[in-house]
């Protein structure tokens, strides 16, 4: 029964989505089976929002402020997996700007609300097992000395999952002491669109097929569940720097949980949006 904004590119599809689920809602409510929602249509609403663009995200935000006075779950999956090399219109290799830096921008402008809206509140992190494949060097964090024909798809996006992982680390260091916990999760090899950006590899669609034949990937609804339980799951309230897999709480890497490495990328992060975030933006966090 909670409101849900459901933030993305394409309205069309967004309101497509939300057709679909107020009829499966229907449906399950006739049957007796729609768990202990008592509203007569669930309360879901579409506002723009691309990634790609740093402008898209800022107007996102103040449509979201605009409308809205709390705010009480944040849940940050929108991705792209092994994309080809390319720019976005700020300048940044895109899947670290989709990935990371947009949802650092995001959750950056949007904590003042959360920490008013009470108890319990939550930012859920989807990152990927692929962090495993990541590495750590912010000098070539953009890839710039990569051509297109040697850039390397899978590591970079792996670092982009990494660097969600050490945000986590970083933002729970500085909220340690308020109603806003930060967890992150790996959902799976989930069978979505995630794959679109890397139909080009042979090897790669080759591999999703396998999975599904041999059953290791999940549908969305089984692809969700461990988002949902860390979103909404009571047992897990003040439960923070979590990265869950299948449910359960696993250890990230190494690189992922080196302090000193999680503050230089906060610094480097900070540095990349000097044009979005004030200093005022900044101390609302590091003074807490």
């Amino acid at each position: 029964g909670p409101r849900v904004i459901i933030a993305c590119r394409s309205e069309e599809r967004a309101k497509n989505a939300i057709e679909k689920m107020q009829k499966e809602f229907e449906e399950e409510k006739a049957k007796g089976t729609a768990g202990i929602c008592s509203k007569e249509r669930l309360d879901v609403e579409f506002m723009a929002l691309d990634l790609a663009s740093l402008n898209s995200v800022e107007n996102f935000i103040e449509t979201f402020k605009s409308k809205e006075t709390k705010l009480h779950l944040l849940l940050c999956n929108a991705g792209i997996a092994m994309h080809p090399l390319e720019y976005t219109e700020d300048g940044f290799e895109i899947m670290f700007q989709v990935n990371y830096l947009a949802h650092f921008l995001l959750v950056t402008k949007l904590l003042p609300i959360m920490l008013d809206s009470g108890e319990d509140c939550r930012i859920v992190l989807v990152s990927s097992e692929a962090h495993l494949t990541s590495s750590f060097d912010l000098e070539k964090a953009q890839g710039k000395h990569h051509t297109k024909e040697n850039f390397k798809r899978l590591q970079y996006y792996g670092n982009s999952k990494l660097y969600q992982i050490m945000q986590m680390y970083c933002l729970n260091r500085r909220l340690q002491k308020t109603n806003v916990t930060v967890n992150s999760i790996h959902p799976g090899i989930v069978d979505t669109e995630i794959n679109r950006s890397f139909s080009d590899l042979g090897m790669w669609k080759m591999f999703f097929q396998i999975s599904k034949i041999i059953g290791k990937t999940k549908n969305p609804f089984e692809g969700a569940k461990t988002l949902i339980n860390a979103a909404v799951n009571p047992d897990l309230k003040d439960t923070r720097d979590a990265y869950y897999c299948d449910m359960r709480i696993q250890q990230a890497n190494s690189l992922a949980r080196n302090q000193e490495k999680q503050e230089a990328l906060w610094k480097y992060s900070l540095d990349c949006l000097q044009k979005y975030l004030k200093p005022e933006d900044i101390d609302k966090i590091e003074k807490l």
